[in-house]
């Protein structure tokens, strides 16, 4: 099997190949971006396995059917709701109730910055739920359960106010886990690099699988996804290639671009600029099997506070711990896990469980049992590589893993329990104390005079200040610049430890306060990853806790913030997951504000794109996602004054034109026919056939589409007669994985710098004049 990490960087696979000599309107591409952004998976073989189209149903259009000779294998439906949000949506506060059009990014932030639960069980707990099929133990059992907390949770904001979440989650974490992979770089003084170094020989590969982060594995998920789409499309495509046009919605969302959203927000790395990632509790957990069960939990308690399960330094320690007692309900006596769970209770305090389970494994036949719900947000490198297992036992049908009915409503109301009880309520203690005892003292007049002499020393001491103090960050500075992070107890960690508990219980106000406070600070200390940190925060709640915000507010706040977030992630820091995560999130909220803000939003998608840091897959989307900001400005009046249409059809076209590189037709074809709607409904009676080249440029992409749909189906009809052959002499022939197909692409075109803008009056058409022929295509 090829390891994810064994491939060759994005952008290193063969190209495609060129096309014959017949075809009209040669245009040639650019060699560099004739390469896929997959390396080590693109060799994977895309067989109708039931068991590997149950991966890919999170970005299968509805009603959709694989195209192959195996009957009775379907493809999943999307489940209704919002796309953003992944599931149905609920009401509640204003900020929790998606979009009408399933474009409304707020519910996927909610759901992505959520309270991280560590989980530590002994080995006899483990190894019993081990028996149930559940080979990473009870982290594998509860980690799915999270990510819908059933009932409503009751909030508590900062001024006393309740809110009530129906949507509320958690992330359950293996302990210890989640660290960066090592960055082994002379010139970066990375604390969590260098924590990850120190560490590295205690963590095995399973918990580094779990950490997102990787930009890479993000765009090679999403590109099997697209390779799953183009091998098995759905009927709507059928019936375009039939010549029968399907309707187009401008406000359609693209289920690959919210998966790149999702996994991207997936696994956050353990670093200490943010505490997102921190655990809010751990959960301490024995068997009723155990024969000391008292002696293990503090056992326990002591490994993971000062043992090797302890966290770096920078983690603070003082986190609530929630012992579990797991019961074997088909084993052991009841009578005496009570007696065991009361002794808990009266050594540990009140945050105990009593779980009962059943240690029998779960089957489909069995009549109570149910399947074990997918997890939403797996990282991406989890995901690739549970891609590349199923495709691996090609022809195999894998069950899926089930549960008993009665042992998921134990979980359903352990989860509940533990969120309403103990969790929330310790993170809003936690809130209250920090917010009286630092923050305040901290926005006072004497708070900031500390802040304006912190300011003034550093400017009058110069580069000497980088080099003095206790922590190497100079008079009266925190900040330890040789390890690069503040102590836990520091009144810089604490108030970044109050902002991220603020943002993840939903108080947007309370954030944003706390995140501008910070900015100076760290900006003072030269922390520039804690900088950027807060500065990216800050915008997000902004752009979350205003209702209404002017352009001259958006440039004076949220466009520095951004500016200065973005500067500081790429040139100081090196960190490209860091601006991404940034400026995506600030786009998608700028979107939903109004058509104004639209527009900043697309430029934010730009600049993305211009700073290099996506492979082709991303590329593609985010200049789809560009199109589609610009798309959101409708103009006034009958006319469509002010509106952007044209821009978003520019971007429709560079979109569509990579994604024919890669050889994504059916993504290709949806926008080209969007274009060419455009095109035919524009003021201007000529549209684009004005203008010479930029026409040619739409020709040829549309011709081009249409060789290489001509050549797929062929193709088709050949790998259909190859799969009946091989399958016929599976004996005695050896199976190969299929190579990606062939574009069929070829010579010159004007480049795209060469197009000119269309005319914003309205254009008389010459009868007389030769034209360029409109192309009969769809």
């Amino acid at each position: 099997m090829t390891s994810i990490n064994d491939g060759a960087p994005l952008g290193q696979s063969p190209s495609l190949a060129a096309s014959s000599p017949s075809a009209t309107l040669p245009r040639t591409r650019d060699n560099a971006d004739l390469q896929s952004p997959t390396s080590s998976v693109s060799s994977l073989p895309y067989r109708p396995n039931a068991a590997a189209s149950v991966l890919f149903a999170a970005t299968t259009p509805p009603g959709s059917r694989p195209l192959s000779p195996s009957a009775g294998i379907t493809t999943p439906k999307v489940p209704s709701g919002s796309i953003f949000g992944g599931g149905t949506p609920h009401e509640g506060a204003a900020h929790d109730r998606p979009a009408s059009d399933g474009d409304d990014p707020r519910p996927l932030i909610t759901h992505a910055f959520v309270p991280h639960i560590a989980i530590f069980p002994s080995q006899d707990t483990d190894d019993l739920i081990g028996e149930k099929g559940f080979s990473r133990g009870l982290w594998q059992l509860l980690r799915p359960f999270g990510d819908h907390v059933q009932g409503k949770v009751i909030i508590r904001d900062s001024i006393g106010a309740s809110r009530v979440c129906e949507d509320f989650s958690v992330r359950f974490i293996q302990l210890g886990s989640g660290y960066e992979r090592p960055v082994h770089s002379e010139n970066l003084k990375s604390s969590t690099a260098q924590t990850s170094k120190q560490n590295e020989q205690h963590l095995t590969e399973d918990q580094f699988t779990a950490t997102g982060g990787n930009i890479e594995a993000v765009e090679n998920v999403v590109d099997l996804h697209l390779e799953y789409a183009e091998h098995f499309p759905s009927a709507g495509y059928q019936e375009h290639l039939a010549g029968r046009s399907l309707p187009t919605s401008e406000s359609e969302l693209s289920p690959f671009y919210s998966l790149y959203l999702r996994r991207l927000l997936s696994g956050m790395p353990l670093a200490p600029h943010e505490t997102f990632s921190h655990p809010v509790a751990c959960i301490i957990a024995i068997s009723s099997r155990n024969s000391n069960p008292i002696e293990e939990l503090r056992r326990l308690y002591e490994e993971a506070t000062r043992g090797e399960k302890r966290l770096p330094s920078w983690v603070n320690g003082e986190y609530l711990r929630y012992y579990v007692l797991v019961h074997d309900e088909e084993r052991d006596d009841i009578g005496k896990a009570m007696s065991l769970f009361d002794q808990m209770k009266r050594h540990f305090g009140l945050h105990c469980h009593l779980l009962r389970l059943r240690s029998s494994r779960c089957v489909a036949t069995d009549d109570d049992s149910i399947p074990l719900p997918t997890c939403e947000w797996m990282s991406a490198t989890e995901e690739l590589l549970d891609i590349q297992t199923r495709e691996d036992q090609d022809g195999l049908d894998i069950a899926p893993p089930c549960i008993f009915e009665s042992d998921a409503t134990a979980i359903t109301t352990f989860i509940r329990e533990m969120v309403t009880q103990s969790v929330v309520p310790s993170m809003e203690r936690c809130i209250s104390t920090w917010n009286d005892q630092v923050a305040s003292r901290r926005r006072g007049i004497s708070g900031r005079f500390m802040s304006l002499s912190k300011k003034w020393t550093v400017f009058g001491n110069g580069s000497k200040t980088s080099s003095g103090g206790p922590g190497g960050g100079g008079s009266g500075n925190n900040y330890d610049s040789v390890h690069g992070f503040y102590q836990p107890d520091t009144p810089e960690s604490i108030m970044r430890k109050l902002a991220d508990y603020a943002f993840m219980l939903r108080d947007w106000k309370l954030a944003q306060s706390v995140y501008e406070l910070l900015r100076s600070d760290f900006n003072n200390d030269k922390a520039w990853k804690y900088y950027a940190a807060a500065s990216e925060m800050a915008a997000v709640s902004t752009l979350l806790a205003s209702q209404a915000m002017s352009s001259k507010v958006r440039i004076e706040s949220v466009d520095q913030m951004l500016e200065a977030s973005c500067y500081s992630y790429l040139t100081r820091c090196n960190s490209p997951y860091g601006a991404l995560r940034c400026l995506t999130l600030s786009m998608e909220l700028l979107k939903i504000r109004g058509e104004s803000a639209s527009e900043a939003a697309a430029k934010w998608g730009t600049k993305i794109v211009e700073s290099n840091i996506l492979g082709a897959t991303g590329d593609a989307l985010m200049k789809e996602r560009v199109a589609t900001c610009y798309r959101a400005r409708k103009g006034t009046g009958s006319g469509g004054w002010g509106s952007r249409s044209r821009k978003s059809a520019l971007w429709d076209i560079l979109a569509a034109d990579k994604w024919l590189i890669l050889g994504k037709y059916v993504q290709a074809r949806k926008l080209l026919g969007r274009v060419r709607n455009v095109y035919d409904t524009s003021p201007s009676r000529n549209g684009i056939s004005g203008f010479i080249a930029a026409n040619e440029f739409l020709i040829g992409l549309e011709q081009d589409l249409k060789r290489a749909s001509l050549s797929g189906e062929d193709q088709n009809a050949q790998e259909v007669s190859e799969d009946i052959e091989t399958e016929t002499f599976e004996g005695s022939e050896t199976l190969h994985a299929r190579t990606q197909r062939n574009s069929l692409i070829g010579a010159t075109i004007p480049t795209m710098g060469s197009l000119e803008t269309a005319p914003l009056h309205m254009v008389q058409e010459d009868i007389g004049s030769k034209g360029v022929k409109e192309d009969n295509f769809l």
